[in-house]
């Protein structure tokens, strides 16, 4: 039974502040939720389940587990048709260093759509990326809507955040490749063994003090007429070619 002060508490985590002050952040879905349980780097704290998923996911070793109805689901969740399970989680230890020698990286600049980022951070996953960088205007990971779109991935990619053009200036011996509309075929480029692959908004691009930065401009000709791309599906397929 999920008492009030529970469901309140829970609620409030749909916010950022509270979210940053607890260390925490909300997932839920049976696949979600079952992902992060069975990922070693996520710390789930606690799980409010209806009975028919306690009573085919039990035990679940070391974490809180508490019953509830169908109401009470309907109350703390933050999807449209609440989805069996709510959990909580750990958020992760941001502190660690991003080391780009020998790995290929992602910075993200201003991607503000939670889908969007939430799909980058999976298809990173999905093509081995272990490391994402972006600056403070991009979406927040913890972000209910992004944690939903990572399915899991979350707790499988490192993503920092920082002074995106600062950083960037810092990495002398790493190559920068910034997608534009105008540079080299990413279809005919060779695989990448290291680099940051800098992504942009979808409206405005990279900021030009950023582009500048770039070793390498790249892009995915265009045949058709639509303006620009969607931000996820730029990544995947930039990724599908240099990874």
């Amino acid at each position: 039974m999920l008492v009030k002060s529970q469901a309140k508490y829970i609620q409030s985590l749909g916010q950022k502040k509270f979210r940053n002050q607890e260390g925490l952040f909300i997932a839920e879905g049976p696949k979600l939720v079952k992902e992060l349980l069975e990922t070693a780097t996520a710390q789930v704290k606690q799980i409010f389940a209806l009975k028919e998923w306690i009573s085919e996911n039990l035990p679940v070793h070391n974490v809180e587990t508490v019953e509830i109805s169908e109401t009470e689901l309907e109350r703390i969740s933050q999807l449209t048709t609440p989805n069996n399970v709510v959990a909580i989680v750990q958020q992760f230890n941001a502190d660690e260093k991003i080391v780009t020698k020998d790995n290929i990286t992602l910075a993200i600049d201003t991607v503000q759509d939670p889908g969007n980022f939430g799909t980058i951070i999976r298809i990173a996953d999905w093509f081995g990326l272990k490391q994402i960088v972006c600056n403070a205007d991009c979406a927040d990971m913890y972000n209910f809507k992004v944690v939903q779109s990572t399915m899991g991935s979350i707790a499988r990619v490192k993503v920092t955040y920082t002074n995106l053009e600062e950083w960037l200036a810092a990495q002398q011996d790493v190559r920068l490749y910034a997608t534009a509309l105008e540079g080299q075929d990413v279809t005919k480029m060779k695989k990448l063994q290291e680099g940051i692959i800098i992504i942009g908004n979808e409206s405005k691009g990279i900021d030009p003090a950023i582009t500048r930065l770039a070793n390498v401009k790249i892009t995915i000709p265009q045949k058709g007429k639509a303006e620009s791309l969607n931000a996820a599906v730029a990544t995947g397929i930039i990724l599908s070619h240099l990874c």
